[in-house]
């Protein structure tokens, strides 16, 4: 709290140039029809997905530092909860389909254009977004549903665990709502572990195909990685570190996934994929 004015300066800062990356990405995707295509299109989601997350995280936390009281009702608490997980397995089935597109233009190249038809495109747009959705409105419906017993977020947001930390012990009860979710999005895990198999398995046949890798599947793989490694530090850190962590550190393991894979997929993509690439700079010298 004594550092409230430089922490709000340098977070206003970082949430402008989160939209700045995303917002112009999307918009060279939407404005130029040569980028019209499957790949693009899964990026673009990837960058309204990272909008989405963060917008509903930052402008809060802004606020909060300005207020006197950090406080945020119910109801905002259960919406920003659902945000941040739908954000998150979003990101997952994003990458899926993304995997997805990768292992038909590289393994499957003469059924890609049948296939992936602007009808399936839309469907697979849909699939990654109304299925984390619709999971986490159930979820949420049920938290939503319980006692409280406490009133005090140990973080600096609303996550769906820390408020049925909250809830009286006789309101808990065993659902399988989160069995579930585990298991849907281990499957989306297994699936892109089996898409790379097999793109390493063909790219491995032809130079052609090694430098489509190369161009195209190497930002997906960087993206997938930082999102693993940003996913596992929080659970590892509940299941292994220390309990005398500052509340510092705790703060910023749980958000992250807020900081991290907002900025540096765009620019990952921006600058490893040629026609994107390509675009920026003929931009960049008009």
């Amino acid at each position: 709290m004594n550092f409230r004015v430089p922490l709000f300066s340098v977070t206003l800062l970082y949430y402008c140039v989160i939209l700045f990356f995303n917002v112009s990405l999307v918009l060279l995707i939407v404005l130029d029809v040569n980028l019209h295509e499957p790949m693009y299109i899964f990026l673009s989601s990837f960058c309204i997905n990272a909008l989405y997350g963060s917008t509903g995280f930052y402008p809060k936390f802004l606020s909060d530092l300005l207020s006197s009281s950090q406080t945020i009702s119910h109801e905002g608490c259960l919406l920003q909860a659902f945000i941040m997980y739908s954000s998150v397995c979003c990101n997952s089935s994003i990458l899926a389909v993304m995997a997805f597109d990768r292992y038909l233009a590289i393994c499957r190249p003469l059924h890609y254009h049948s296939f992936m038809s602007k009808r399936r495109l839309s469907q697979l747009v849909c699939f990654s977004w109304l299925t984390p959705l619709c999971i986490f409105a159930i979820n949420v419906v049920l938290t939503a549903r319980l006692k409280l017993c406490g009133t005090k977020i140990q973080r600096v947001l609303c996550l769906n665990w820390l408020i049925v930390k909250l809830a009286c012990p006789e309101a808990v009860p065993n659902n399988i709502i989160p069995y579930a979710i585990l298991v849907i999005y281990l499957s989306h895990w297994l699936f892109i572990i089996w898409t790379y198999m097999h793109l390493i398995k063909t790219c491995a046949r032809s130079r052609d195909d090694r430098l489509k890798f190369m161009q195209t599947c190497v930002p997906h793989l960087t993206s997938l990685i930082i999102f693993l490694i940003v996913m596992a530090i929080d659970p590892v850190y509940m299941e292994f570190g220390s309990r005398d962590l500052s509340q510092t550190l705790q703060n910023l393991f749980s958000i992250k996934f807020l900081i991290i894979p907002p900025v540096m997929n765009p620019l990952i993509y921006g600058f490893k994929i040629t026609k994107i690439r390509n675009r920026i700079l003929g931009l960049g010298k008009m």
